[in-house]
C-alpha cells in the first residue's frame, strides 16, 4: 500500500493575515483530499490555523447541500478522507505549546533544526506568506532537498528571491484552492513516474 501524501504547511507563528486565513483553508482542503498535514505543531499562527482547518473538515461534512444537519445515513456516505485526516506537528522542544488539533506531536529538542525534519517529511511544502527568517529557512531547506514549494501570499520580494534560487521547484499560488490544484498536479506526475 503506498504511503499517503504528506503536505507541509509552513508560516509565521504569529497571527498575520491573510496567512492565517489561507492556512486554515489549506488545512481543510488537505483533509478533504485525504492527505496527511505536517506543520510546526505549535498552538500559534499558521501552524494552529492549518491544523484547526484540517479538523474542521470533519465538522463541515455533517451539513448536507441543503444546509441542514446530515442524517445518520448521509453521514455514513460521507467522504472518509477528511474523517481520517492525520495532523502531525514537529515541535522544536518539549516546552512548546502544542496545538490541540495536532494528532501526533513529535518533540525533537532540536530547536529550529526541526525545520529540516518538517520539509524532509513532506511530499510538497506550502508556505503561507514568508514573513520571517523561520519560514524563509524552511523554504530554503525544501529547495536544497529537492522538494516542490508553493508560495501562497508571499510578498514580491520573497517571490523574486525564491524563484531566482529555486527555479522550477517554486510555484506561486494566489489562493488555497490554486495551491491544492498544484499539489494535485504534482502528485499525479509522481504517480506516473512510479
Amino acid at each position: 500500500m503506498p504511503r499517503k501524501p504528506a503536505i507541509a504547511v509552513i508560516g509565521a507563528g504569529c497571527e498575520t493575515e491573510p496567512a492565517v486565513l489561507n492556512a486554515r483553508e489549506l488545512g481543510r482542503l488537505i483533509a478533504e483530499n485525504g492527505w496527511v498535514l505536517i506543520s510546526g505543531g505549535r498552538d500559534a499562527g499558521v501552524m494552529k490555523a492549518a491544523n484547526e482547518g484540517a479538523k474542521s473538515a470533519k465538522e463541515n461534512l455533517t451539513i448536507n447541500s441543503t444546509g441542514r444537519n446530515a442524517t445518520v445515513r448521509e453521514r455514513a456516505n460521507e467522504s472518509k478522507s477528511a474523517i481520517d485526516c492525520l495532523t502531525i506537528g514537529i515541535l522544536p522542544n518539549r516546552d512548546a505549546e502544542i496545538s490541540p488539533a495536532v494528532d501526533v506531536a513529535i518533540v525533537t529538542e532540536t530547536g529550529e533544526a526541526r525545520n529540516n525534519i518538517i520539509v524532509l517529511s513532506a511530499n510538497v511544502v506550502i508556505a503561507c506568506g514568508v514573513e520571517g527568517a523561520g519560514t524563509a529557512s524552511e523554504v530554503a531547506l525544501a529547495l536544497k532537498n529537492g522538494k516542490p514549494v508553493i508560495l501562497l501570499g508571499a510578498n514580491s520580494a520573497a517571490r523574486e528571491f525564491f524563484v531566482g534560487i529555486g527555479g522550477e521547484q517554486i510555484h506561486i499560488a494566489e489562493s488555497p484552492e490554486q495551491a491544492v490544484r498544484i499539489v494535485q498536479d504534482f502528485l499525479r506526475a509522481e504517480r506516473r513516474k512510479d
